[in-house]
């Protein structure tokens, strides 16, 4: 298994709320918001209890969920304790990977992709307002790019004293290639985009590539990638 990661702090943003982890099996992003302490602190304890609770488990989906109800509860209660956090939060999407099995928690409008046999597959649903205007057929997603709100999440870690967790199961294929990243990548790269990147490129220069193309298309946001492959990425 290779791994690699990138995280850029933009070209608007005034600091880098994004956090990341690639650490044994577990690999994640999480997207901060709240400010500039608030969204830095949000998801980088989001991540830190996280990690903490999964322990030396071994991945499942009950262990999963309960990680990040865990860091939902440690986010929120500090926000509640500091006037200066209110209102903090992130989005979390993590991939703990076993022997044949990927368990994925996600929550937010970060992402979990899969990239296998040269076809890539966005596993996660984005907990967004336009997303869920485009679920309902109520605009389309080319009508999504340009909409006024759709930066707006419907599901963070922290905001609440509970938090829905979508939890999913994957099986693992050699070959198979995970991309985790936060918007600031995915709504500057067209998913067509990002496929041809990860099945013509090596994974430390799809890396490279994937960050400068998201800067290219204007960097408004933090750019945050991790990268994890099983053997040859065009693998059938």
């Amino acid at each position: 298994m290779r791994v690699c990661h990138r995280t850029h702090q933009g070209l608007v943003r005034a600091s880098n709320q994004d956090s990341w982890l690639a650490e044994a099996s577990l690999f994640g992003v999480a997207d901060g918001m709240g400010g500039h302490r608030g969204g830095e602190t949000a998801s980088r304890v989001a991540l830190e209890v996280f990690k903490n609770a999964i322990g030396k488990k071994k991945p499942a989906a009950d262990a999963i969920r309960r990680a990040v109800e865990a860091a939902n509860r440690r986010v929120y209660d500090m926000a509640q304790q500091d006037e200066n956090l209110q209102g903090m939060g992130t989005t979390m999407s993590m991939v703990w990977l076993g022997k044949d099995k990927a368990v994925i928690a996600h929550v937010g409008d970060s992402r979990v992709y899969r990239l296998r046999g040269g076809e890539l597959t966005q596993l996660t649903d984005d907990h967004s307002f336009v997303a869920e205007l485009v679920r309902n057929h109520i605009i389309t997603p080319e009508m999504a790019k340009t909409h006024p709100n759709r930066n707006i999440i419907t599901r963070a870690v922290g905001v609440d004293p509970m938090v829905e967790v979508d939890v999913l199961e994957e099986e693992i294929r050699e070959g198979d290639l995970w991309l985790i990243c936060s918007d600031g990548l995915h709504g500057m790269v067209e998913d067509a985009e990002i496929q041809k990147t990860l099945t013509g490129m090596e994974l430390e220069e799809a890396a490279e590539h994937l960050l400068t193309r998201a800067l290219e298309g204007g960097g408004y946001d933090n750019v945050t990638l991790v990268l994890i492959s099983h053997g040859e990425v065009n693998a059938k």
